[in-house]
């Protein structure tokens, strides 16, 4: 048992940064009506007691937190008036995950996230500011430390080193992504389109504070201007949007490398904020391969896994990325190396029949026919508009019919399907939580089904959903599923 340690004193810092980014949202609209009526006095006397509360606040809560390492748990005790002591068993911790922001990364330092198999967030654990090698050391020891019994006339200090010295020698399989990949990647993502939209919402926010004199006159200017000078602009505009975009994906995964070890996913990645994750193999429900509209037609793909995460309210991706890139060709051999639990082999893909042809092109373009028709009544020389948006949703439905499929592979069932971007899907058997067969009375008539698979994934659920299948392909997943020879 060690003794009780306190946070590095630079948790205070990420204490009060966070108070302050927290705080300032509901001080601003109280800002905004001071500064309206020029009372400034009020604004920075207000502002100076809040941040004095915020930064007692702070220097009390990191010295009323200490934490202590057990030999199989570690035991938290915060709170300045009410005391809160929490005891998380390394049987139940699912992941430790270290990451370093700027500050971390200058003061050789570490933020240790501690996630256990429970779904109450309350229960997990975050050290804002640990040294590194403390850090490692919680890592080491709720992760992997494990009881080797000895005969006490041994060396017991000999055989750790020999076992120490053992495991360092295995070797473990590791991939890595390269500059140039995380530049493709960054030019082909969809960040762009997020960036677009980030940079509109804030250039509405902060219209709001611009002079409507010099707001007018740079507008003047900007229409007085010739189509040609417009245009560049734009150009210009979405050149460095893009730009950033790629800048984004470089900082983001930057040195991502992921390793197998013998239970779960190491994954390392970052410039400005490095991370370090754990993925254990036994929350991974299925592994996802997605090819958006622009990389499909490169032959480039995205590697993702669906976890059962142990946080509801968590805000994190649905998907948990383990390769930013690869070539689709490359696939089935980095699922060798990293998870040979799953196999991708999509030769032999069972596809929709015909008769779901019109299902998929009605269900892409009923709203814009609707619309189609209704501006045709009402101003019938704009029609053309909706037209070709009803066009283009019927082009978006057939390769929708076309991307759908699905094929079982021994113990794992692959389903692939297509929002916007195509994705195959693979799903253990045991991983399958549930499988509904549904029809309605056209279905029957024709002869088909839609077929409706869940795994869990934070805690809600994922559906996996392939639309008008044939009733035959329904019955014969079914009899997969439940190991049974009758179908439903």
């Amino acid at each position: 048992m060690s003794e009780p340690k306190r946070l590095h004193p630079a948790g205070m810092i990420f204490n009060i940064i966070q108070a302050i980014r927290q705080s300032v949202f509901g001080f601003l609209p109280i800002v905004i009506l001071a500064v309206g009526n020029d009372e400034w006095f009020y604004v920075i006397l207000g502002a100076s007691i809040l941040i004095g509360l915020i930064i007692v606040f702070s220097v009390l809560s990191w010295f009323r937190y200490t934490y202590q390492l057990e030999e199989d748990q570690i035991r938290i005790e915060q709170g300045i008036l009410i005391r809160k002591k929490r005891t998380i068993s390394k049987h139940r911790i699912q992941s430790i995950d270290l990451s370093q922001n700027i500050i971390h990364r200058i003061m050789g330092l570490t933020k240790v996230q501690i996630e256990t198999a429970g779904s109450d967030h309350r229960i997990d654990a975050a050290l804002s500011a640990v040294t590194m090698a403390d850090g490692k050391m919680l890592h080491d020891q709720l992760k992997y430390k494990k009881q080797v019994k000895v005969d006490e006339n041994e060396d017991t200090e000999g055989t750790q080193q020999e076992i120490k010295e053992e495991v360092q020698e295995k070797d473990y399989p590791q991939k890595k992504v390269t500059p140039k990949t995380l530049l493709v990647a960054g030019s082909t993502s969809g960040s762009f389109g997020i960036i677009l939209g980030l940079f509109g919402l804030v250039f509405s926010e902060i219209e709001t504070f611009i002079p409507d004199r010099f707001y007018n006159q740079a507008t003047e200017w900007l229409f007085s201007q010739a189509t040609q000078v417009l245009i560049a602009f734009t150009v210009i505009v979405l050149i460095l949007l893009w730009m950033l975009g790629i800048l984004q994906t470089l900082i983001q995964y930057w040195n991502f490398t992921i390793t197998r070890y013998d239970k779960e996913l190491f994954i390392t990645r970052g410039l400005l904020e490095k991370k370090q994750s754990t993925i254990p193999l036994k929350r991974i429900q299925a592994v996802g391969i997605k090819e958006t509209i622009i990389r499909q037609p490169l032959g480039l793909a995205s590697v993702y896994v669906d976890i059962a995460s142990g946080e509801i309210g968590k805000s994190q991706e649905m998907h948990t990325l383990i390769f930013p890139l690869m070539r689709k060709k490359h696939i089935p051999s980095f699922l060798k190396e990293l998870l040979p639990e799953y196999r991708y082999e999509p030769e032999g893909m069972i596809k929709l029949s015909n008769k779901a042809i019109p299902y998929y092109l009605v269900r892409a373009a009923i709203l814009p026919l609707i619309a189609t028709i209704v501006i045709a009544i009402m101003f019938f020389k704009f029609a053309w508009i909706p037209l070709v948006v009803t066009l283009l949703t019927c082009i978006y439905g057939y390769f929708q019919f076309k991307s759908t499929g699905y094929l079982i592979q021994d113990q794992q069932l692959l389903v692939q399907s297509r929002a916007i971007s195509k994705d195959t899907a693979l799903i253990p058997h045991k991983r399958l939580q549930s499988l509904k067969k549904k029809q309605h009375i056209l279905h029957r008539k024709q002869g088909l089904a839609t077929l409706d698979t869940a795994i869990l994934n934070m805690f809600v659920g994922r559906h996996f959903i392939v639309r008008e299948l044939r009733v035959e392909d329904v019955d014969h997943i079914a009899d997969w599923y439940s190991y049974r020879d009758k179908p439903l």
